[in-house]
Formats: structure tokens, sequence, C-alpha cells
């Protein structure tokens, strides 16, 4: 019984620490609370199983975004995602919202690789460089996407904005 209280304590201590980063960044991905609840069971469960060893907590939280955005890849590649449907009846539960719901919501309508570096950059705090290690793609690549998303981001919102007089 003495056994598993270090492996509670352990889970809890990544449940505390990660679960909402983790929830976020797969909702950003799925759009869907449901699908992001199911990523961050999958992602908790294989860090506890797997045990990996960690230079540091920087490194165990890029671990988590890392495993995070390839479940949510492998979720979206699914055959079962493509040929389900969702259920009228079943209300859906609302994402947690950021206090600005309208950039929110414009972060949410951009493509995917937009969405991902603007994410992770200006809410998750990530360097180019280290986004750039987390998705696998060239600093210059994350550079333009995050340029380009901007001045999506700046087009959507400044229509928004004009029509309120701000």
């Amino acid at each position: 019984m003495e056994a598993r209280k270090p492996s509670e304590a352990e889970a809890e201590r990544l449940v505390e620490t990660y679960a909402d980063l983790i929830l976020r960044l797969s909702y950003t991905y799925l759009k869907s609370t449901h699908d992001a609840e199911d990523i961050c069971q999958t992602v908790l469960l294989k860090l506890m199983n797997a045990k990996p060893r960690f230079e540091g907590p920087e490194h165990e939280k890029a671990w988590i975004v890392r495993t995070t955005a390839n479940a949510c890849k492998d979720a979206l590649r699914s055959g079962f995602r493509k040929r389900a449907v969702a259920l009228d009846e079943a209300p859906d539960t609302a994402a947690p919202e950021e206090p600005d719901t309208g950039v929110t919501d414009a972060v949410m309508a951009l493509p995917q690789k937009y969405r991902e570096a603007i994410y992770l950059y200006y809410y998750e705090g990530y360097s180019v460089q280290e986004i750039a290690d987390l998705t696998g793609r060239s600093v210059s690549a994350v550079s333009a996407h995050l340029s380009r998303g901007r001045g999506k981001l700046r087009t959507m919102l400044e229509g928004a904005y004009c029509e309120q007089g701000v």
C-alpha cells in the first residue's frame, strides 16, 4: 500500500502542473473539449507509464507539448474522426475561455501552422527556436508562420474593431 503513494503523488503533481496546458493545446488542434480531454488523459497516462528521464522542468514541459501535439495530429488523421458525427442531443462543454475571446476566436480561426506557432509563442511563452525544436520545423519557417499569422490576425481583427469604432 505504501508503494502506491509516491505514484499517486506524482500523478497529482503531473495533473496539477500540466493538465491545463495539455487541454488548451489540444483544444487548439481539435476544437473539441471532449477530444481535448481524451488527449489529456492519453498524454498523462503515457507519461506515467513511460517514466522518461528529464533533464529539468523545461525538458519535461517540452516533452509534454511535443507528445500532446503528436497525439492531436494522430487524432486528426484517425479514420474514426473522419467518420464520426457529433450528437446533437449532447450539449458541448465550453473550453476554457481566455479573457479576450475576440482575439482567441481569431487565433482559433487561423490555419493550423499559424495557430500552432502563435499559440506556443504568445500563450505559452516559447521562443521561436524552442517552437522550431518542438514542432520539427526550421527557425525561419516558424518565424514566417508567426509573421503571416500576425498579418492574418491583423486583417481579421481590423474589421472587428473598426465596426466597434475602436
